[in-house]
């Protein structure tokens, strides 16, 4: 797989400069001859790589007398560039927007068993003009990079606003009145089958990502602006005709390889947790005892758990800085941890039982990662074991 990729990439690369060298023959075509020059909106369903779980979407153009032929991808990035993850994390990461030879671009997700449609778009011979000279600019060294935002500006949003802002015409959209998912809703229909996936984008996502999207914040997945696409029709001058004169498949769908995650879910293991939690309590009564260790370990692993959604407040993701679940992955908890283990008097277990009751309401607003009401379960039990503490 990762030579297919890299010669994927060689590829890219030599078409890219080859492009450069080139003109666009859309651009100095007269109307009647841009009739043999398609562009189309070109969507691919999701494999199983964790980047591509929502599925792409690109821009292709066809001319059918000179056969040129070619992708404008706005998903390329640089995942060996330095910091990569802690920039995505900060959304503070760059894509930027690539051209690639339509046939290696499909043999690429035909190797990954993701199915690709075309869109062929109801488009005017000036709106093709358009359009071409418009990602021409877009694609010149100064202006082809560009701050990914995976809910608000991102690969498929991109290709979207292209198309729109370079219409004659206006394209008017069919909303769909019954379908109003939240972000985290739409997020989960793209991660059955990756429980841990799921629960590491539910441990950053905020309580802005349970509010009920409009059509257009839906459109940041591919799969959403394929439908809207298919639904809406352009008006030109008072007469409206459907935007997508043909739909086509251009990669059937083929069989992917799931890779097996870690065996037990994010449930299970908080119900492990919560049964070592009662054991201990148990242990501790009929001992008169107290384990210290056992509270450590619960405090360190909240707290810089809580750590990193800390620095999230502080993310350019809008759907991240309002957190509840920092509530129990408390970064506080940390500054008490030598106190604890040296049996000193702290106030750190009544506030942590406000932290977690406040968490546990809050859940009416804001949807937990999987198993996370099992470990505010645990931090309350050991609230109750250190209420009376003196």
């Amino acid at each position: 797989m990762k030579r297919f990729e890299n010669i994927f990439r060689i590829i890219f690369v030599a078409f890219t400069t080859f492009f450069l060298s080139l003109t666009v023959q859309a651009q100095t075509e007269q109307r009647t001859e841009a009739d043999s020059v398609e562009i189309g909106l070109i969507t691919c369903s999701p494999h199983e790589e964790i980047y591509s779980l929502y599925g792409h979407t690109a821009i292709r153009y066809h001319d059918l007398r000179s056969g040129m032929d070619c992708v404008f991808n706005y998903g390329v990035f640089n995942f060996k560039a330095p910091h990569f993850l802690m920039r995505f994390v900060f959304g503070l990461t760059d894509y930027e927007l690539g051209i690639a030879p339509t046939m290696p671009f499909l043999e690429y997700y035909a190797h990954w068993g993701s199915q690709v449609t075309e869109q062929v778009l109801n488009l005017t011979p000036e709106e093709k003009q358009r359009i071409i000279m418009a990602l021409q600019i877009n694609y010149m060294p100064k202006n082809r990079v560009y701050r990914y935002n995976y809910f608000y500006d991102n690969c498929s949003t991109r290709p979207r606003d292209m198309i729109e802002n370079n219409l004659v015409g206006k394209i008017v959209y069919q909303p769909r009145a019954d379908y109003t998912p939240t972000y985290r809703e739409m997020v989960h229909a793209h991660t059955k089958g990756h429980p841990w996936s799921t629960f590491g984008i539910d441990l950053l996502l905020g309580i802005r990502s349970d509010l009920k999207t409009a059509m257009r914040q839906q459109e940041f997945l591919p799969d959403n602006l394929r439908y809207d696409f298919d639904h809406a029709t352009i008006e030109r001058e008072g007469r409206r005709e459907p935007l997508v004169k043909e739909r086509r498949q251009l990669v059937p769908p083929g069989v992917q390889v799931v890779e097996q995650e870690f065996p037990l879910s994010p449930t299970v293991c908080g119900i492990i947790l919560l049964l070592l939690s009662i054991v201990v309590l148990l242990y501790e009564y009929a001992r008169k005892a107290t384990v210290r260790l056992f509270d450590i370990l619960l405090m360190l692993l909240t707290g810089l758990a809580g750590m990193v959604l800390f620095v999230m407040i502080f993310s350019q993701h809008p759907t991240t800085s309002i957190n509840l679940q920092i509530l129990i992955l408390n970064p506080l908890s940390l500054f008490f941890v030598w106190p604890v283990w040296k049996g000193r008097r702290t106030q750190w277990f009544r506030l942590s039982a406000f932290f977690t009751l406040t968490f546990l309401v809050g859940g009416f607003w804001q949807d937990y990662a999987e198993g996370m009401e099992l470990l505010a379960l645990c931090l309350l039990l050991r609230c109750v074991r250190h209420y009376n503490d003196k």
